[in-house]
């Protein structure tokens, strides 16, 4: 039987840190599944998720706990054996000038609809024209079944209007068929 563990990392950026995780991972018998990893502000930042043999999950634990030596912070969470809630998967993509508050907002409107945010990314740069900061974010969401899309459409171009960011949700289960030449 299989057991995930997902671990974070975070700290001081420097080479080699992602072979070290790795490292320990497979001697305990881990096998990398999945990861999210960036350098933020000279940090760090890493979400792996590992699955081992269930009568190695200590063991890999204490390996990874190890790193801890090596100046990360270390959070370890064993996955849960539930069965995730059925979701219809749907793309969220916005842009506009930054301020404080947009990722509040637009998480606020998608958790009053029970919508649950899946992957999201987020980037500030500067404007093509102005070179003013613009808010970039793209985000994979899961949409609870039987919640109508145009109904949560309506009410995100209602708060896109007022931030004055463009908006758009894509649904890639209701893509048109592509013309055949």
């Amino acid at each position: 039987m299989k057991t995930s563990v997902i671990l974070t990392v975070i700290g001081p950026d420097r080479p080699g840190l992602v072979s070290a995780v790795a490292a320990r991972a497979r001697a305990a018998g881990g096998n990398w599944l999945e990861s999210r990893m960036a350098q933020l502000a000279g940090q760090f930042a890493g979400v792996v998720l590992l699955e081992v043999d269930t009568e190695n999950a200590d063991a890999l634990e204490a390996a990874l706990r190890g790193l801890e030596g090596d100046g990360l912070q270390v959070q370890i969470q064993r996955g849960s054996e539930l069965p995730p809630a059925a979701r219809h998967p749907v793309e969220l993509d916005l842009i506009g000038h930054d301020r404080p508050g947009i990722v509040q907002d637009i998480t606020a409107v998608l958790s009053r609809h029970g919508v649950s945010v899946e992957t999201l990314e987020t980037a500030c740069e500067p404007g093509s024209m102005t070179g003013e900061p613009m808010f970039r974010a793209k985000a994979r969401l899961g949409v609870p079944e039987g919640l109508d899309l145009d109904t949560l459409q309506d009410d995100l171009e209602a708060l896109a209007n007022e931030l004055m960011v463009d908006l758009e949700l894509h649904d890639p289960l209701q893509e048109p068929p592509e013309a055949v030449a």
